[in-house]
């Protein structure tokens, strides 16, 4: 491909700086890169018109449907993490972008701690906590809801992390069912569940964790309709995104009895409003979007960014991109 140039267009407020260990790695594969947090279209376009490489390491939404037209010379867009929510795929695709993302980077992390949420709800670990800080201590107070053994998890969405889940709690004996239109029902019974439709899914599980993408097609997925499909002792986990549930529906279902209880990592509006009902209701734990979080997760968010970078200058397709369809304008093997 000749020259090629990487642009790191935004960091994440944490980080401060790319590491140097980063910038060792793209020195010694010959990329010409450099870093300038962009926060506007004249910005982006001034300092990443000529990049083969965008690279958008956090939640960033400096790349939109206008300014993505301005990346006259790019040929991929590398978003550290595993939403792209806040890059415009579609718009990429038509323009021959590649739209690379890390899911691995934190796959352990989100796995864990949706089934970190999953036994906070049905053991009420949470509940009991708050009761005996507040001097309660009764033995019946906050009882633990069911066990979980025999229990069937549906999980919405059948990447990394839903697989990791099934696969860490696969010692509880439980059964898993599947939704997921992109993925073979093969792929899916080869892990020893079963697929099934979304309707199934949320009528016959007693648990049901969200793992899909955000993306048009996903936005409001589990709405009025589905969340009265389920049983009314159940639990709803999401670790993905707030907007692929109706947030109005959710909180009607919760507080009108529809399914027992959820654990969300993710809600529509983040931080929420001080009023939303979501934060008085005894029946929801609450994390404030940091499931991907951990001692190694940034680490990770960087070297799979890395290694996307380095595929891309090398003429191969990156470990994971979101847009399947994309007709690349470069030739990649």
């Amino acid at each position: 491909m000749g020259r090629f140039k990487v642009a790191i267009v935004a960091l994440d407020a944490t980080l401060g700086e790319v590491p140097e260990w980063i910038q060792a790695g793209l020195n010694e594969n010959n990329l010409e890169w450099a870093y300038e947090e962009c926060t506007t279209r004249e910005e982006l376009s001034r300092f990443a018109s000529d990049a083969d490489v965008v690279w958008v390491h956090g939640g960033s939404k400096v790349v939109t449907v206008d300014s993505i037209k301005d990346l006259k010379h790019c040929g991929a867009i590398i978003r550290a993490g595993s939403g792209t929510d806040n890059i415009p795929v579609e718009e990429a695709t038509k323009l021959g972008i590649v739209v690379a993302h890390t899911p691995e980077a934190t796959r352990e992390e989100v796995s864990d701690h949706t089934i970190g949420l999953l036994l906070n709800v049905v053991r009420q670990i949470s509940f009991q906590d708050r009761a005996i800080h507040n001097g309660v201590w009764k033995l019946d107070s906050g009882r633990p809801r069911c066990q979980m053994r025999g229990q069937t998890l549906g999980l919405i969405g059948f990447g990394n992390i839903a697989r990791n889940v099934i696969r860490k709690l696969s010692g509880f004996e439980m059964n898993f069912i599947v939704y997921d239109k992109y993925v073979s029902s093969e792929v899916i019974e080869a892990v020893g569940a079963k697929a099934k439709d979304l309707a199934e899914v949320m009528a016959q599980s007693d648990f049901v964790s969200i793992h899909c993408p955000w993306t048009p097609d996903t936005f409001h997925l589990i709405g009025e309709r589905e969340l009265r499909l389920m049983k009314p002792s159940g639990i709803l986990i999401n670790t993905a995104r707030g907007k692929i549930i109706d947030e109005a529906a959710l909180i009607k279902a919760l507080q009108e009895g529809w399914f027992d209880a959820a654990g969300l990592d993710v809600l529509d509006e983040e931080p929420p409003h001080p009023d939303n009902p979501l934060l008085k209701m005894e029946n929801v734990v609450l994390t404030p979007h940091n499931a991907g979080g951990s001692n190694v997760s940034q680490e990770n968010f960087w070297r799979y960014s890395l290694d996307a970078a380095v595929a891309f200058s090398q003429g191969h397709w990156p470990r994971s991109y979101v847009n399947h369809d994309v007709k690349s304008r470069w030739d990649l093997t």
